[in-house]
């Protein structure tokens, strides 16, 4: 981990917690495109194993798991936008009249 100091004297761990907020960006899409491409490309060895089962859940291909992992891993992006909003806001304010 990276730690540097301050200007109170303090070790700051600022470069480890933007990398590890920018991989927490990075799941949903990484998660989305991989169930664009799963489905795309069709799912080779791995879901001929799956389809196998009789009887199967819809939810029980790789393409919904995907889907699934995308949607648990978006609230990082939702945070993201909804900073973003209520900080456009703060700086378009309207003085009353």
């Amino acid at each position: 981990m990276i730690a540097a100091r301050d200007e109170t004297g303090r070790r700051s761990h600022a470069a480890a917690l933007g990398a590890a907020g920018w991989l927490a960006l990075a799941a949903a899409p990484t998660f989305a495109v991989m169930a664009l491409l799963t489905g795309v490309l069709g799912g080779g060895h791995m879901a001929m194993m799956c389809s196998t089962a009789q009887d199967a859940s819809p939810l029980s291909g790789m393409v919904p798991m995907y889907v699934l992992m995308s949607a648990f891993h978006s609230a990082p992006w939702l945070k993201l936008i909804s900073a973003r909003r209520s900080g456009a806001r703060r700086r378009i304010s309207i003085p009353s009249t």
